[in-house]
């Protein structure tokens, strides 16, 4: 087994104004569309819960938007049971040559300082999700894939 990852990014580029790029991805009930494990979200102002789903397995997140910069970037703080888990993130930027806008979507895990607390929060990692902390990365960069289609597909009714 290699190195751990322990941040991974994709980007697409997708026929539409950044505006409305930046506008789907900071509306976190949106996502639900485009996710491929979450299937709900409850909202309460900078913060929501995010429900996942993986098989038969269920859990629930909460968030906090850490980065609200229209038109460039958008990013939540993820945690469980008041465990720091990752950072999520979109950032947007015009790419007129290429008729569209870049999106970029990120993931920074946040388990990294050793001790009891990155413990814990790696077994619940793989207790709700079933993957090991040392595979998540590779979980969400296919995920990052599917998701990034997905927006694009969503915002011009185009396959990417």
């Amino acid at each position: 087994m290699g190195e751990r990852v322990w941040s991974v990014e994709e980007s697409l580029v997708i026929a539409a104004p950044a505006a409305e790029v930046y506008a789907a991805v900071a509306d976190p009930r949106r996502m639900v569309e485009w996710s491929t494990e979450l299937f709900a979200v409850r909202v309460r102002g900078q913060r929501f819960t995010g429900f996942n789903r993986k098989g038969p397995l269920v859990w629930f997140t909460s968030c906090r938007i850490a980065v609200a910069e229209p038109d460039a970037e958008f990013a939540f703080d993820v945690t469980s049971f008041g465990l720091p888990i990752a950072r999520w993130g979109y950032r947007v930027e015009a790419e007129p040559a290429q008729g569209g806008t870049r999106i970029t979507e990120y993931w920074l895990d946040h388990r990294r300082t050793p001790g009891w607390r990155r413990t814990v929060a790696e077994l619940l990692g793989l207790v709700f999700t079933a993957t090991p902390a040392a595979r998540r990365a590779e979980v969400n960069r296919r995920g990052m894939r599917v998701t990034l289609q997905r927006i694009s597909e969503s915002l011009t009714g185009q396959p990417a």
